[in-house]
């Protein structure tokens, strides 16, 4: 129990990498009629990695689908997946002091000894992943990644993940064909 929560407000912390320096990236399949397309539903996984999924991200993808016209239903004409995964990384920091420092070893220094400071700072990088399915005949229709360094502070991780979604359906559905 403990593991799953951990999972999630993982999962949570991650998606603020969609935050204001978010890289977002969508694809989709020229020749899906989008217009045609009225219903959609979750592909859900049997292993239970859908309880990973952060439901504000749910319930975000479930809003921007349903203002496209969309409805979820049991069995819509198109199936929906969501990924999410980190990384941690490091950035090296270095700072160089004193004139002579950087030029003793030809000889010209000042003599004076220079100084050099490392410091480092973590981070964590994140990304979403959406990918849709035409349900009839089982091929990828669009796809959609949002990516980035995670924000510090926690209670930032709703808006960032809002914001990450509004950039990533900005352009959905495709060509402007809508559903309504």
């Amino acid at each position: 129990m403990i593991g799953r929560i951990l999972a999630v407000v993982l999962a949570a912390t991650l998606l603020a990498a969609c935050a204001s320096t978010a890289t977002v990236k969508t694809d989709f399949d020229p020749k899906a009629q989008f217009g045609s397309f009225r219903s959609y539903n979750w592909i859900t996984s049997d292993s239970g990695s859908d309880a990973v999924m952060p439901q504000s991200v749910v319930a975000g993808i479930d809003a921007r689908l349903q203002a496209a016209g969309w409805k979820r239903v049991a069995e819509g004409d198109v199936h929906v997946a969501a990924h999410v995964t980190r990384v941690q990384g490091q950035t090296f920091n270095n700072f160089y002091s004193g004139i002579g420092h950087d030029l003793n070893w030809l000889g010209i220094g000042s003599g004076w000894p220079g100084y050099a400071t490392m410091s480092v700072d973590n981070y964590e990088k994140g990304t979403l992943v959406v990918d849709m399915f035409d349900a009839r005949t089982k091929r990828a229709i669009w796809r959609g990644s949002a990516s980035g360094v995670l924000p510090d502070d926690p209670s930032r991780v709703n808006a960032a993940v809002q914001s990450a979604l509004d950039r990533l359906f900005a352009g959905f559905p495709p060509g402007g064909a809508s559903a309504r």
